[in-house]
């Protein structure tokens, strides 16, 4: 099972994936929202903000999200660690369960370049 700090340094991965992302990818980030991804087995949320192509990881709070982020991402630390990695495809995850997303639609259409 992945630990807090994993799923805290898989976030950071992501976000300098994003910040050195060009293109459609680069678009699709371009949006000012806030994020949370709750980590279930772990029972802990990470919050932050997407904004100018990068995600900021602000907090880590114990339990599920507190409020209603912009985008909320829900998932197993291990299933976070392995999307992050490339060892598991984000639409797969997603249609099996093991990810939920949501957003409002337009940041669910413009999200999908990213996943």
């Amino acid at each position: 099972m992945a630990t807090i700090e994993e799923c805290r340094a898989a976030l950071d991965g992501l976000a300098d994936s994003l910040a050195h992302a060009g293109g459609a990818v680069r678009g699709a980030a371009a949006l000012d929202r806030t994020l949370s991804c709750h980590i279930t087995d772990l029972g802990v949320t990470f919050t932050g903000r997407l904004a100018g192509g990068r995600i900021e990881v602000l907090d880590r709070l114990d339990g599920p999200p507190p409020g209603r982020a912009d985008i909320r991402l829900r998932m197993s630390g291990d299933d976070l660690v392995a999307l992050v990695a490339g060892e598991l495809g984000f639409a797969k995850a997603w249609a099996s369960g093991r990810v939920g997303l949501e957003a409002g639609f337009r940041d669910l259409l413009r999200l999908r370049a990213l996943l």
